[in-house]
């Protein structure tokens, strides 16, 4: 005797509880994935690593303080203005054939100051401008 009924039934996916686990999951990642913001970040810059160069043309190194004072060639400037930044640069890089600017700013200068520094620099054509940095002490 054959119990077994001829028709055989096809195994069927259910797609409704898969949908369901899926958007559970994905509200559970949701709901505990923290977002930082880029305002909360906490910067420290800048460090460099580099091999000193063999040969150096003149350099006039502008000092940015975090308050904002700026001296040129170590010597301060009265007035932090554009015009008055300038005027020293000028003053500093003249009777030079190749004058390299060289921007020493303090981690905490804002952003200003620093542009402030590379409009003048602009102004007075002098157009090869680096950045100072410490040395990151690694490989």
């Amino acid at each position: 005797m054959n119990f077994r009924n001829g028709t055989r039934e096809e195994p069927e996916i259910n797609l409704i509880a898969f949908i369901d686990i899926l958007l559970v999951v994905l509200i559970f990642l949701m709901l505990t994935t923290t977002y930082s913001r880029y305002t909360e970040l906490q910067v420290s810059l800048p460090v460099a690593n580099a091999d000193p160069a063999s040969q150096r043309p003149r350099e006039v190194v502008v000092a940015v303080a975090q308050d904002g004072r700026y001296a040129v060639a170590g010597q301060p400037v009265t007035s932090p203005t554009v015009d008055a930044l300038a005027a020293a640069l000028t003053a500093a890089a003249s009777g030079e054939g190749e004058v390299v600017i060289v921007i020493s700013a303090d981690a905490g200068a804002t952003h200003q100051s620093v542009i402030n520094v590379m409009d003048a620099a602009r102004r007075s054509r002098l157009n090869q401008i680096t950045f100072a940095t410490q040395d990151g002490g690694g490989n």
